[in-house]
C-alpha cells in the first residue's frame, strides 16, 4: 500500500512540475511549410512557404520573414497575404550582384534592418524601401551564402553580426568600425563535413549579448553554446553530448526567456531528436523539447515561441 501511495506522490509530483515547467505556442518553418504550433503540439495554422533563417513577430500581429533569400515580407496571419516587402535583389543599389537575406530585424521606429550577403552590409531602410543607413561588413571569406547568418541590432546602436563564412562573430558601432570580435573555437577538432551530428566546423549561426554583458553564440554546426565575456573567456558551455539523451547537430536559434531559461534550435539532428530545447542554464537540466519531427522534417532553422514574444530576448 506504501509503495502504491509513494508511486501515485511521484507521478502526481511530475505532473505538477511539468504544469509549472509549461509548454510552448511555436512559430516555425519546416518542410514546405510556416505554421504556428500551439502548447498541445496541435498545428493551428499553416502556409505554403520555403526555408527561412530568421522570423519576427510585429506589434500589430504580424509576421515577419524572409521568402527565397532576397526578399523581407510582412504577412497579415488572418489573411495569409503579403502586406508588405522589401527585394534586396532590386533594392539601394544592389542592381545584378548576387545578393541574399539571412537576417533582419524590425526596428522601434518601423524601420527594418537588413543584413544583406553578397553586398556584404546592413542597411536600414524604411517602410517605402527608402535608404536610411548602411554600414560595410568586414569579410575575410566573403561570399552570398555564408557571409551572415543572424545579426542584430544591438539597445546601445551597435550591430551584433554571426558571420558563419569567416566563423566569427563581429560586433560593429553605429558607424560600422569593428569593436569586437570572437573567433569560434575549433577545440582541436578536424572539420568535418555535411549537416547533421556526423559535421563538424566553426559555422557559427547566432549571437545573442546577455544582460551582463557575455555574449552567448549558436555555434552552428559546432554543435554547441558557447557564453563568452568581452575578453573571450568562455564561462559557459554546452557541447554536443552534455544533454541526457540529446544529440545536438547545427545549433541555430537562441531564445532567452524572462526567466533566465534558454531555448536552443538544434536543426539537422535527425528523427528522434528535439527541435527545439529549453533549458535553465543555471543547472543545465532541459525543462522542455518540441520534437515535431514527423511533420517540419529534419531542416528547422529558426523559430519563435509565440507565447514569449515581445518578452524574450533572440
Amino acid at each position: 500500500m506504501k509503495s502504491i501511495l509513494t508511486l501515485i506522490l511521484t507521478l502526481l509530483c511530475c505532473i505538477l512540475t511539468g504544469l509549472a515547467q509549461g509548454q510552448h505556442s511555436v512559430l516555425l518553418q519546416g518542410g514546405d511549410k510556416l505554421a504556428q504550433v500551439d502548447a498541445e503540439g496541435k498545428v493551428i495554422w499553416e502556409m505554403k512557404w520555403g526555408g527561412i533563417h530568421d522570423i519576427h513577430l510585429l506589434d500589430n500581429g504580424n509576421i515577419m520573414v524572409q521568402q527565397q533569400n532576397r526578399r523581407v515580407v510582412e504577412i497579415d496571419v488572418k489573411t495569409q497575404r503579403i502586406v508588405w516587402s522589401y527585394d534586396s535583389k532590386k533594392g539601394n543599389g544592389n542592381g545584378e550582384a548576387p545578393v541574399e537575406v539571412h537576417a533582419f530585424q524590425p526596428l522601434p521606429d518601423g524601420s527594418v534592418m537588413i543584413a544583406e550577403s553578397g553586398p556584404g552590409r546592413i542597411i536600414e531602410v524604411d517602410r517605402d524601401g527608402k535608404l536610411l543607413k548602411e554600414i560595410k561588413l568586414v569579410l575575410d571569406n566573403p561570399h552570398p551564402h555564408r557571409d551572415t547568418r543572424l545579426a542584430r541590432k544591438l539597445d546601445n546602436g551597435n550591430y551584433l553580426v554571426a558571420h558563419e563564412g569567416d566563423g566569427k562573430v563581429r560586433e560593429y558601432d553605429s558607424n560600422g568600425k569593428v569593436i569586437w570580435t570572437y573567433e569560434i573555437p575549433m577545440f582541436d577538432k578536424d572539420a568535418a563535413d555535411g549537416h547533421g551530428p556526423e559535421a563538424f566546423g566553426n559555422a557559427v549561426f547566432s549571437a545573442v549579448r546577455l544582460a551582463n554583458g557575455n555574449t552567448l553564440i549558436g555555434k552552428g554546426n559546432g554543435h554547441a553554446i558557447l557564453e563568452v565575456t568581452p575578453e573571450k573567456e568562455i564561462v559557459w558551455a554546452i557541447h554536443q553530448n552534455d544533454l541526457p539523451d540529446i544529440t545536438l547537430a547545427w545549433v541555430t536559434t537562441l531564445e532567452i526567456l524572462p526567466n533566465g531559461h534558454y531555448v536552443i534550435g538544434n536543426c539537422h539532428a535527425g528523427p528522434g531528436q528535439p527541435l527545439l530545447i529549453e533549458l535553465d542554464p543555471r543547472t543545465k537540466k532541459v525543462l522542455w523539447t518540441f520534437d515535431h519531427f514527423e511533420t517540419f522534417g529534419n531542416n528547422v532553422s529558426n523559430s519563435l515561441l509565440m507565447d514569449q514574444a515581445g518578452k524574450s530576448i533572440r
